[in-house]
């Protein structure tokens, strides 16, 4: 393994580990803001440290005008879609059902990932593809939690499963053009002027500052620079060298990173199928990744433009 992707599937990790402790955080800061809040002021936080960071080390592009509209469609899918369908649909099934859903994403990602871009998995990278998932259903899945849900809460949850596919196929595109600083700051800045009539019409009035916890103002400073900051870096990074399907079959981590993050710091259960759960899933992974994406470039740009998306 080259160096140069050494350092690729380190960045991807880390932002897997890193997400996957943003439920925990999400549950700090939920003691006091209510979810649009959170969202709201979690995206403010984050449009000023990356365009902060953009500016001060001169890495923040120009967006072309014939590219608004991609920009706009990204935010549009991740933050403001998947995050309404994942924070309420949250409120309609267990933790367990939603972290069941959300992990379907790196199965269907490899579908339009092929459709758009031609991206092949290889037969290997399949049955990784396979075996990673069924280590995620061990570990969300125990005796004691059933599998009846409420369909409109599951109906919300693919909401966001959809955007989170929809992001990465706009991502994949946007990273021909623009380094992925300049895609995660105008990401969070769009998706931010999109939360603002929800959070007026919603929100208001926000608790009292005295009513604040500290431990919710650090969770919520969390989410906007690592949450919506770094992570989002660190996955565009991945996207762009390995590809939409292979990339984001590392989301099968975050389950496992907050499942192990939930016992360490609120003391959630650690049954011994939880655990077989989490090493079958990193060995899927490991799977998954063995040989490379075949890749038609010629054709890349050409199927993007399908009339789907004209």
């Amino acid at each position: 393994m080259s160096s140069p992707r050494s350092g690729v599937y380190f960045s991807v990790i880390l932002a897997m580990i890193f997400w996957g402790a943003t439920f925990v955080a999400f549950k700090v800061a939920n003691e006091s803001f209510r979810p649009i809040t959170i969202v709201f002021f979690r995206l403010f936080v984050s449009i000023f440290f990356l365009f902060g960071f953009a500016i001060l080390f001169k890495r923040l592009g120009r967006i072309r005008r014939q590219d608004q509209k991609w920009f706009l469609l990204m935010a549009l899918f991740e933050p403001f879609f998947y995050f309404l369908g994942e924070a309420y649909g949250l409120t309609m099934v267990t933790a367990t059902i939603g972290a069941v859903v959300i992990s379907t994403i790196p199965l269907i990602v490899p579908f339009a990932a092929y459709f758009l871009f031609r991206e092949r998995l290889t037969l290997m990278n399949r049955i990784g593809l396979v075996i990673s998932f069924g280590g995620v259903l061990m570990v969300v899945l125990t005796k004691s939690q059933g599998i009846s849900a409420d369909p409109k809460g599951i109906l919300l949850l693919f909401v966001a499963v959809i955007s989170a596919v929809g992001y990465t196929m706009v991502v994949k595109k946007l990273t021909e053009d623009y380094n992925p600083i300049t895609i995660t700051a105008y990401q969070s800045f769009y998706g931010f002027l999109m939360f603002i009539p929800l959070f007026l019409a919603m929100e208001l009035p926000v608790p009292e500052f005295r009513h604040v916890s500290t431990s919710s103002l650090l969770a919520v400073g969390y989410l906007g620079v690592v949450g919506s900051g770094i992570c989002f870096i660190l996955f565009t990074i991945g996207i762009r060298e390995l590809g939409a399907a292979k990339a984001n079959i590392f989301v099968n981590l975050v389950p496992v990173v907050a499942a192990i993050l939930s016992f360490l710091l609120l003391k959630e259960p650690m049954p011994v199928l939880k655990i077989l759960g989490i090493l079958v899933a990193i060995a899927g992974l490991l799977m998954s990744q063995v040989s490379g994406i075949r890749v038609k470039k010629s054709a890349r740009k050409d199927a993007f433009r399908h009339p789907t998306y004209s």
